[in-house]
């Protein structure tokens, strides 16, 4: 099993004992800050599943059907946290709403504050470590589930803050107050995640950075007389790269296919922990324009 989904497996089991708390804590208190949290928690535990069930699918080898492999899945599995989110941030707001026009209290301030403080160290451990996972992979899911139980951190913390106003100042309006503000924040991280979640399934390139960096090296080659139709995107843990060579047009084969793979390896190079699928087209003059026509490239 890979160390990606080894992680989703320690984040599900804290999102579990988590939202059992948080759920026992809420009814008893009635605070709709601490539900709120306990429905979050709830959420994270099956968003986490599913990461995990899109790890693993996403890790299988490319075969007849699937030729570039199943990686896009992580970019469907970015998508659906994030509108999972959105949606938890929605219900708190509502909820919040709500309980400030019926005025209701907040009771067992104690056992709610106990709960939260408990929530903040587990989930602070649990953050630091998926951010050390999501740094050592670069992996899209990970990266989500960091970001997710990273707004659980902040919202444990305003959810403490609130019940300790209430407690020492006996201002219950600010439990609802602050709930909608989580609830705001939530949407707006979510909001994050949806946008790079499509972004992979509509093929979006690589970053600037790394594009500078191939253009670089492919402008450094000795032999290489020119370059057009570069195209990048990125699926997964896999970069895609697509480009046509200039080079002399009597050159011979043997030295053409050595030209290619030089580059393609320089290419590498920029990321070994990356999966790399470069198609590197030769041709013996600039075709560009026949290829514009095509819209085959820019």
């Amino acid at each position: 099993m890979s160390i990606e989904r080894k992680a989703t497996f320690v984040a599900i089991t804290v999102a579990i004992i988590l939202s059992i708390a948080k759920i026992i804590v809420g009814i008893l208190s009635g605070s709709v800050a601490v539900l709120a949290s306990a429905l979050d928690s709830v959420l994270d535990m099956f968003v986490s599943i599913f990461n995990n069930i899109a790890l693993k699918i996403s890790e299988s080898k490319p075969d007849k059907k699937f030729n570039y492999g199943k990686s896009k899945i992580e970019g469907l599995a970015a998508l659906f946290e994030g509108l999972i989110i959105i949606a938890s941030g929605l219900f708190i707001i509502v909820e919040a709403i709500r309980k400030l026009i019926e005025k209701e209290v907040v009771t067992h301030l104690n056992a709610s504050i106990y709960v939260m403080i408990f929530s903040i160290i587990v989930v602070g451990g649990l953050v630091a470590f998926l951010n050390y996972i999501a740094k050592k992979t670069n992996n899209l899911v990970i990266k989500s589930d960091a970001l997710h139980y990273k707004t659980d951190l902040v919202t444990n913390s305003v959810v403490l803050i609130s019940l300790l106003i209430v407690k020492f100042t006996g201002w219950y309006f600010v439990d609802f107050i602050l709930s909608i503000l989580i609830g705001i924040y939530i949407i707006k991280e979510a909001s994050e995640i949806v946008k790079e979640g499509f972004e992979i399934l509509l093929d979006v390139a690589l970053d600037f950075e790394t594009i500078e960096k191939i253009k670089e090296i492919i402008k450094k080659e000795p032999l290489v007389l020119d370059y057009h139709c570069l195209r990048t995107r990125k699926a997964g843990n896999r970069n895609f790269v697509d480009v046509h060579l200039v080079l002399t047009p009597d050159m011979k084969l043997k030295l053409a296919h050595t030209i290619i793979e030089n580059v393609e390896e320089k290419i590498r190079q920029l990321d070994p922990d990356k999966k790399w699928m470069i198609n590197i087209h030769a041709d013996p003059y600039d075709d560009s324009h026949i290829n514009k026509l095509l819209e085959e490239c820019e």
